[in-house]
């Protein structure tokens, strides 16, 4: 019983200092991370609100919402088709910057992702 208490308080603790969350509006730290990181679109929100990855990360979002929702830079650098509901849209961050993005169904969806 003991070994699994110490367990779960290594895992506890591992988790709060990675800063892993998936409420929306709260960031995301996945510096090392090279593989897939999430985004969730719900209740008109992108979860997190900021995602960091490291270049060469690939972000996919996944519509969760009962209405169409898009994902679009400001720069126009990736740009989704409508996502209906479990619709997927991913892309490949290759170099380091900010990534401000938005929804362009419901403007005041407001995001971004962070590539370091």
């Amino acid at each position: 019983m003991q070994n699994k208490k110490w367990i779960l308080g290594a895992v506890l603790t591992v988790v709060g200092a990675v800063g892993v969350s998936t409420r929306p509006g709260l960031t995301v730290k996945a510096a090392d991370q090279m593989g897939p990181a999430a985004v969730k679109i719900d209740n008109f929100s992108f979860g997190p609100a900021t995602l960091t990855v490291a270049t060469g990360a690939t972000v996919t979002w996944t519509n969760n919402d009962d209405v169409p929702h898009t994902v679009v830079s400001d720069d126009k650098l990736f740009k989704s088709k409508a996502l209906d509901t479990d619709d997927k849209f991913s892309y490949t961050f290759t170099k380091p910057g900010t990534y401000n993005y938005f929804c362009s169904v419901h403007p005041k969806m407001i995001a971004k992702v962070v590539v370091k």
